[in-house]
């Protein structure tokens, strides 16, 4: 029997004062293998699950279908695939009121000038660039250029070449790349390490399970209603096109790896700008030549762009990257379909998802595995090193290994210098102390740290003598009083200096008698 089948089920739906309200559905599927008729086909309805179960034998027993998971290819029969671009009319309808006006919510600034749409014609459109999945699309910015600005780094992606582009990428990702930034993430790598340890869900999946018919990926509730609402197309592309197809899917792929792994799984109001960001297909709507240019690019955006900027990032990147394609179609579906939801959500990053994410999820479903494991294998063979960035990343590391060095050098010759200055000083005080004990004087405890004068001079006997008993006693009775005490000292002060003067008076006179009985 066919493979397109058509199923038709009757039920009851139950209303307050309705009953036997029969409504025919049709559904119409697609299999990817044949099936009989034979009487023995069931069909069940689970009422509080709103599922329809079917049962139907296969004409070759132990046949595997493969990619009943993909119900947006289920959904509608194979037709006939044409040469011709696919053109979809979505030209808005207008809503009006019960008065026959038409409704419309937009504010207007009447200060500017409106001005209507026009399509280009084929010559004009002939002469445009091409862009979106294989390269498919044009015309689409020349009436997007309030949000251009918002969703691509190209000023006028209609009439900049490809060549163009890519050079304005390179000089775009030279002038931001940050070498402060890129050094302070290689040394001070706590952050990054604990990201290099995060697991992705992907990661528990065995390459295998696809190849054997059985699907370790399964989709949400939500992401099944998404693959119903998307609209079967088939896609006519030669090997070009197909070529930058699957180069283009590994670069967005990389792109929402690291978002993943940089968020530690849990999407944010940065993942948006994340993985549009490091993408340079959505980014610059780049079309890359081979798989090497595509790493290079990813690499030099990572390290120019995101938070986290290390190397071991790119790496665990495309290690992650291989990983999902190796889990089969399902798992890269599952990528596509979580990229779509995070474009869709955030405005005006949606228009990525016209342009590119949506018929990827819908291409997805119908290539071959074949070619996707080779992708894999080609990926994880593929080396990808420093000095292939262009970022001179080699020469700025080793200069600035060289300064730490240098300065872990120079704190270590300027703490033993201070050892031994500090050794040095306290030898110094032993020699005073010594030289102390030698000239009879009192053994040296503690050196003042105000010079001493010579012995001769009379002022630093001050500190050393004592007050007489009378003195004692007067300073007792002033002492409950701060203005007595000032006085006192005063008083004090004057009385030492005027013994201090007569005892120098009286040693010179007795010099000069000595000095005169000599004579």
């Amino acid at each position: 029997m066919s493979a397109v089948i058509d199923f038709k089920f009757v039920f009851l739906c139950f209303a307050d004062f309705v009953s036997n309200i029969q409504t025919l559905i049709t559904v119409r599927l697609s299999l990817p293998g044949r099936i009989v008729e034979d009487g023995t086909e069931k069909a069940t309805f689970d009422i509080d699950k709103g599922v329809f179960t079917l049962k139907v034998n296969k004409e070759t027993r132990g046949e595997h279908f493969g990619g009943l998971q993909m119900l947006t290819s289920l959904l509608a029969p194979k037709g006939s695939q044409s040469a011709k671009p696919l053109v979809e009319d979505m030209s808005a309808v207008s809503e009006t009121t019960g008065d026959g006006e038409e409704e419309d919510e937009e504010e207007f600034d009447w200060q500017l000038e409106q001005e209507v749409y026009t399509d280009q014609s084929e010559e004009e459109l002939g002469t445009m660039q091409k862009y979106g999945f294989a390269n498919q699309r044009s015309g689409v910015f020349a009436r997007l250029q309030e949000e251009l600005s918002d969703v691509i780094d190209v000023k006028n992606p209609e009439e900049t070449l490809a060549s163009e582009r890519r050079r304005a990428r390179l000089e775009a990702e030279a002038l931001a790349f940050s070498s402060d930034h890129y050094l302070a993430d290689l040394f001070e790598d706590d952050e990054i390490n604990r990201l290099l340890k995060f697991t992705p869900w992907w990661s528990k999946l065995s390459p295998t399970t696809e190849q054997k018919g059985i699907s370790a990926v399964s989709f949400s509730d939500e992401e099944k209603e998404q693959l119903r609402k998307f609209t079967n197309r088939s896609f006519l592309l030669d090997k070009t096109s197909r070529c930058q197809a699957w180069l283009s899917l590994l670069d967005i792929l990389l792109a929402y790896s690291y978002a993943v792994r940089s968020a530690e799984g849990e999407h944010s109001v940065e993942s948006p700008w994340t993985i549009r960001k490091l993408s340079g297909t959505l980014c610059w709507l780049e079309t890359y030549s081979c798989s090497r240019d595509v790493l290079v690019s990813f690499g030099r955006r990572v390290l120019c762009y995101p938070l986290y900027r290390h190397f071991a990032l790119v790496a665990l990147s495309v290690c992650d990257t291989a990983k999902i394609l190796q889990s089969g179609k399902a798992c890269v579906l599952k990528c596509l379909l979580d990229i779509h939801k995070v474009f869709r959500e955030n405005d005006p990053a949606y228009i990525l998802n016209d342009l590119y994410i949506t018929d990827y999820c819908i291409w997805i479903q119908r290539v071959s595995s074949k070619k996707m494991m080779e992708l894999a294998s080609m990926l994880q063979h593929t080396l990808l090193q420093k000095k292939d960035l262009e970022l001179e990343l080699d020469e700025l590391e080793s200069a600035a290994r060289m300064v730490v060095e240098e300065e872990e050098q120079s704190s270590t010759e300027s703490s033993s210098s201070d050892s031994s200055s500090e050794s040095e000083e306290s030898e110094a005080e032993e020699q005073v102390c010594s030289d102390s004990k030698q000239g009879g004087g009192e053994t040296c405890k503690d050196i003042p740290s105000e010079p001493s004068s010579s012995p001769s001079s009379p002022i630093p006997a001050l500190s050393s003598i004592a007050l007489s008993p009378s003195v004692n006693r007067k300073a007792g009775v002033e002492s409950s009083d701060s203005q007595g005490s000032r006085q006192l000292i005063q008083e004090l002060g004057r009385q030492m200096t005027e013994e201090l003067r007569i005892s120098a008076d009286s040693c010179s006179f007795r010099a000069g008698e000595m000095l005169f009985a000599d004579e």
